[in-house]
């Protein structure tokens, strides 16, 4: 029914998935497990039509999700993580609609209408208002949705989030009714849901599929060995040590519990594949004179499959990158133990020095022409640096002599502005520097009397 193939998706250069690969059978329901991130949201929104793949091909129903998308949305009903609800519309305004927009036939709309009430228990909310709904019921309207049409192929994106337990166990049941007339995808990384929902499960992890098969055949083709639990009083360091030697014992750990009555200790011990130590242990226990009040096996989980599959994929990933890294740093031997030969840095691959080119004289022993250094091009001398203060703080003295090309005489200063140039230029004033305080100008002093003659243009001034 759903086919995928290479399937491979990247937002610019950050892949999203890459070379994904299943199928799903007619009827059955597929869990789509993995951890936030792994990519399974964007599969699902390829395998919708919502998104474009970058390379690969994904079929439903026959058609390719590329080529026929128009086919492909017909025949799929699809929940995203949040349902696409209007508040403002009754449940049953809203399946009409939606009926309306997958193009169900007018005589068959209140059929499919009242078949999707009844599937999602939503009798007694058909002319309830959306917005007054709990999440739970919401996410039922969500599912309601997608089967309005009667689609062969449904896909859940995270059915149950955010739902409380006993919402999780409605959604679950309405899913696991679905099953044989729809052929369902389940996203999720609820593993609890997945185990009791699914038929199948592919494990996705970095964008990649890391594992395919039915949930029992992963718990036994995953699992490190048989594990046990043992409840055992006396001295936990014997019985840790006893167990070590027990013929199929991989491993054996104390766990912490506090619920435990004094010197009782819980331990938990794994074994090889193929062994069954139960006898062997518990022997080793009662020749010792310990107590053993428990002893009871321990199946793999679905969760230990997760854990072991995703936590294996993260380590071969950082593997093949330190790999990676070692090829390219260059080693300092050769590929044949030797070390490379060094290329020597003061002398030539004879061993003698290298030939140094004179410096102060030519290539024929003569001393070469030095360019004057003190003197101007015009033969004046040059500007001479001032000289620092010293340390009792006398400042001595600077000369400031200046070639005949500058035309100036060394009285002059050497920083003198041209006055013209300074009279035709713009003035820029600042305010600190008319702001003067009374204090510091009299205005009726001598310097207008002097300055100014005329009466009225004292008084401009002085305005």
């Amino acid at each position: 029914m759903i086919e995928v193939e290479h399937l491979s998706k990247s937002y610019g250069s950050t892949p999203a998935i890459i070379d994904v690969t299943f199928a799903v059978e007619p009827g059955e329901i597929l869990g789509f497990l993995g951890p936030n991130g792994a990519g399974k949201t964007t599969t699902m929104r390829i395998l919708a039509g919502y998104l474009p793949a970058t390379s690969g091909t994904a079929r439903i129903a026959g058609f390719d999700v590329h080529e026929n998308s128009m086919a492909v949305r017909q025949r799929i009903g699809y929940l995203p993580e949040t349902p696409p609800l209007y508040p403002e519309m009754t449940v049953e305004g809203f399946l009409h609609f939606v009926a309306r927009l997958k193009r169900v036939p007018a005589g068959d709309r209140q059929q499919r209408v009242d078949y999707a009430l009844k599937r999602c228990n939503l009798l007694e909310k058909r002319q309830v208002l959306i917005r007054k709904l709990s999440k739970g019921f919401r996410q039922r309207v969500g599912i309601a949705q997608a089967i309005v049409h009667d689609p062969p192929a449904i896909i859940l994106d995270e059915p149950t989030s955010g739902l409380d337990p006993r919402q999780i166990i409605d959604a679950r049941n309405l899913i696991k009714s679905l099953a044989g007339d729809h052929t369902i995808i389940l996203s999720t990384h609820i593993l609890p849901e997945v185990s009791m929902t699914c038929s199948r499960v592919v494990i996705i992890n970095q964008g990649r599929v890391v594992a395919t098969d039915t949930p029992a055949n992963l718990m036994a083709q995953l699992a490190s060995g048989s594990r046990y639990e043992l409840e055992v009083d006396g001295d936990a360091a014997v019985a840790l040590q006893l167990l070590e030697k027990v013929p199929g014992v991989i491993a054996v750990e104390l766990v912490p519990a506090e619920h435990l009555p004094e010197n009782r200790h819980l331990l938990q011990l794994t074994a090889g594949p193929t062994a069954e130590p139960a006898p062997e242990i518990v022997a080793a226990l009662v020749s010792a004179g310990l107590g053993l009040y428990q002893m009871r096996p321990v199946q793999a989980s679905l969760e230990d499959v997760f854990l072991e599959v995703t936590t294996e994929e993260k380590t071969l990933a950082l593997e093949k990158e330190r790999d990676l890294q070692r090829e390219t740093t260059p080693a300092p031997e050769l590929a044949g133990g030797e070390p490379q030969e060094q290329t020597p840095a003061p002398e030539l691959a004879g061993g003698e020095p290298p030939e140094q080119t004179p410096a102060p004289e030519l290539a024929g022993g003569e001393p070469q022409e030095q360019t004057p250094a003190p003197e101007l091009a015009g033969g004046g001398l040059s500007q001479t640096t001032p000289a620092a203060e010293s340390v009792s703080g006398e400042q001595e003295a600077q000369t400031k002599e200046v070639g005949p090309s500058s035309g100036a005489t060394p009285d002059e200063n050497q920083f003198q502005i041209d006055e013209e140039t300074l009279e035709s230029a713009p003035t820029w004033v600042g305010v600190n520097d008319v702001m003067l305080s009374y204090e510091d100008v009299d205005v009726e002093s001598d310097l207008w009397a002097s300055d100014v003659s005329d009466e009225s243009q004292k008084k401009s001034h002085k305005n």
